[in-house]
């Protein structure tokens, strides 16, 4: 079962737009017009198309959010029997591998289309040939191994466009015109490698992605300037339509091909004839070349109904399909490999509160949170969500003062042992005293600056968890007086501030703005649910 769930771990990014569903809650009981749909947040630039598309149709899609693995372990464990009418992935080949989840997929209608591509600031694109010229895989490659240009991407294992990009990237290097197996993989990992050398920004989805890019190319954050990102052609032509960027976005579209989203409005084999009725009107309509013209100009998203023509923004227009891995063996060693061997390294430092109010079921909470990243959560959104080989982990606990920062560094091979330690320290924490939030979170860079000056090459992130409000030492006031007098080795770390308890949510959100970071809440979720998203930053 495990590993029948691997296939699909890193291939569902869900697609909703409903601002008032509750991520946490089913849609309610099935209602007559009404399509209740497990979804995300990809697809929210489809709003004005489904509100169009229920005046005409008289149906209704209601979402509810789910993260990725989230929404691949509830299709395969039977959770949305009942609860959802249909499901809207990126795409469902990965999902036909998985009996337990095939099972669920009814009738499947594919509503249009988004290739996973390169976007390069213009001027990276002239100075690096391409912006004129078709360029494949193995070049592009090369000069990344080189650092002839930087650019960001979003995590495998939380993302769909991220894994795309590592599918398609390693099936055209593999050069074997099939799917892409564990063998090709080992024999093709030193060029992953040159090609992932050159990743500088790791994003747990592609909206955020695209908003640090635009941030760090306006130099409005901490974080050091990129040259581009690979995600969906549609979110790189919406950042150039959008007018925001300091330069448009050129498309490099590789020759030997691209992994393609076909975005599936899939119905569920439980759902009831209502539901069936409904699923086809909206279908129906949503293929109909009014609707196909309004979702390309509404989303950047290409039809698939043929003789809708492609708007002129589609630079081009016939583009090669690389096959996908067939196998879960394959998916497996391809994660396993990109995480533990191909990526640049990590660097995680956990600021955590343990101060007097921690104690009891919080205490629990983060001991088992820091626990769980030991390899000790074998669920489906766990096992790839955990400290990787090659990375080195901090821990520095806080209550009246910082405490001693514990350093652990998780080898390349059998890291059990580490692993075990960490488990072990995570599990001794206790709670008492006060809180010294920004005396802690400064003392975090007087770690990081030595360790950081002497290997950058790694990605480098400070996780800040707290439950109170700041109660001894400095203050925010003079933490934000004093951040540009950070050392610039760590001034671009981000910090990823996580709401928890009674934490101050206007002082942790503008922590995390101030260092390019992301707020994450804990507030309705459990801690370790929240550490594990975070890792898709990390």
């Amino acid at each position: 079962m495990r590993k029948a769930l691997a296939l699909g771990l890193a291939a569902l990014l869900l697609a909703g737009c409903s601002d008032d569903a509750d991520p946490a809650q089913p849609a309610g009981p099935p209602e007559p017009g009404v399509l209740r749909v497990l979804a995300g947040s990809e697809l929210a630039d489809l709003q004005p198309v489904l509100e169009e598309a229920a005046k005409a149709t008289g149906v209704t899609v209601k979402f509810s959010f789910a993260g990725t693995l989230e929404g691949a372990e509830q299709l395969a464990n039977g959770s949305v029997d009942g609860k959802y009418d249909a499901v809207w992935f990126s795409s469902n080949r990965y999902l036909s591998g998985i009996p337990d989840a095939a099972k669920r997929l009814g009738n499947q209608v594919k509503i249009m289309n988004s290739p996973v591509v390169l976007g390069l600031a213009t001027s990276a694109a002239q100075r690096l040939g391409w912006a004129d010229r078709q360029v494949g895989w193995g070049e592009i490659a090369a000069e990344a191994g080189r650092k002839a240009f930087s650019y960001g991407m979003t995590d495998p294992s939380a993302s769909n466009s991220g894994f795309s990009a590592l599918v398609g990237v390693a099936s055209a290097l593999a050069g074997a015109g099939n799917a892409v197996d564990a063998a090709q993989i080992a024999a093709v990992t030193p060029k992953l490698t040159e090609f992932f050398s050159a990743q500088a920004l790791s994003a747990g989805s592609s909206g955020w992605l695209s908003e640090a890019y635009q941030r760090r190319a306006a130099g409005q954050d901490a974080g050091q300037k990129i040259d581009g990102l690979i995600n969906y052609e549609s979110v790189l032509l919406s950042m150039n339509n959008a007018g925001n960027l300091p330069e448009p976005l050129t498309l490099v579209y590789p020759s030997d091909g691209v992994i393609t989203a076909d975005y599936p409005l899939t119905l569920l084999t439980a759902a009831n004839d209502d539901a069936r009725q409904a699923h086809q009107k909206l279908s129906d309509h949503l293929r109909t070349p009014d609707a196909q013209r309004r979702i390309m100009e509404t989303t950047q998203r290409r039809p698939v109904v043929p003789g809708v023509g492609l708007g002129s923004q589609f630079a081009r227009k016939d583009l090669v399909e690389l096959p996908f891995p067939a196998t879960q063996d394959a998916v497996e060693a391809l994660l396993s490999a990109y995480f533990n061997k191909i990526r640049r390294p990590s660097r995680t430092l956990y600021v955590v509160d343990t101060s007097g109010s921690m104690e009891g079921d919080r205490i629990d909470a983060l001991r088992s949170a820091l626990v769980g990243l030991t390899g000790a959560d074998g669920t489906l959104t766990g096992r790839f969500r955990g400290f990787r080989n090659r990375e080195e982990v901090t821990i520095l606990p806080f209550s009246t003062a910082p405490l001693p920062p514990r350093v652990f560094t998780v080898p390349e091979q059998h890291p059990e042992v580490t692993l075990a330690e960490i488990k072990d320290f995570a599990q001794s924490l206790d709670a008492n005293g006060g809180t010294a939030i920004y005396d802690s979170l400064s003392r975090a860079y007087q770690v990081l600056e030595p360790v950081v000056a002497a290997d950058p090459d790694r990605f480098n992130s400070i996780v800040l968890m707290t439950d109170g409000e700041n109660a001894n030492g400095s203050d925010f006031a003079a933490f934000r007086r004093n951040f540009p007098d950070v050392p610039d080795a760590v001034r671009s770390v981000p910090v990823f501030t996580v709401l928890f308890g009674e934490g101050s949510s206007d002082e942790l959100s503008q922590v995390a703005t101030m260092t390019g970071g992301k707020v994450f809440d804990a507030r309705k979720a459990e801690l370790s649910e929240v550490f594990q998203e975070i890792r898709g930053y990390q």
